[in-house]
């Protein structure tokens, strides 16, 4: 895809302002100068990353299962499916957290790995991005779940995790956009380059 020339639309920053520092999120005022030569303000949250990973179960037969978790999450009020997911820690690089979490919160370590991609879920007001990770060759292990941190893992089909996708029963961005990814994957449409766990 061509996204054609691109300088008629950045703004620059000219000045900010810190609102609020808190153990997870960071937020500030920016002024910034608009390409029409007029001024603005924006208003954002830092945020240092996250990793999420694709976890996938395939048995002799070929069949192929996903792990999932079940999470209540305190803003919206409810218990969500997720794939397993997490922050990054300072000076972490994206696979050994990928490895980290999916270790941490599922018990699982995966003999295999692909990078699919990045997403950024709140492009208006976050610096957010999430690396998704794709994992197979699964064995199982102890969990080491973080104080406070509570949450149910299970396997679904990949035909049960789209159908609960259609019915609204999965609604989280990062495990929607997972799942066009697994969709594409299965299919043969999005080849993913498989790495050995180092």
């Amino acid at each position: 895809m061509d996204t054609g020339e691109m300088d008629h639309l950045i703004e620059k920053k000219l000045s900010s302002t810190e609102l609020f520092k808190g153990r997870l999120l960071h937020a500030y005022r920016d002024v910034v100068s608009l390409p029409d030569g007029s001024q603005a303000t924006r208003e954002y949250v830092v945020h240092p990353g996250a990793v999420m990973v694709v976890p996938l179960l395939e048995d002799a037969s070929g069949s192929t299962r996903v792990v999932l978790e079940r999470q209540f999450r305190y803003p919206v009020g409810r218990v969500m499916v997720e794939f397993p997911a997490g922050k990054l820690d300072a000076g972490e690089s994206c696979f050994a957290c990928a490895q980290r979490e999916l270790r941490e919160e599922t018990g699982f370590t995966a003999r295999q790995w692909a990078h699919a991609g990045v997403l950024h879920p709140l492009i208006a007001y976050s610096t957010e991005f999430i690396d998704i990770w794709f994992a197979r060759g699964l064995q199982m292990g102890p969990r080491n779940l973080e104080e406070g941190e509570l949450l149910d893992v299970f396997t679904a089909t990949p035909d049960e995790l789209l159908d609960g996708c259609r019915q609204g029963l999965v609604t989280d961005g990062k495990t929607l956009t997972a799942a066009l990814w697994l969709q594409n994957v299965l299919s043969g449409n999005w080849p993913l380059d498989w790495q050995d766990a180092a």
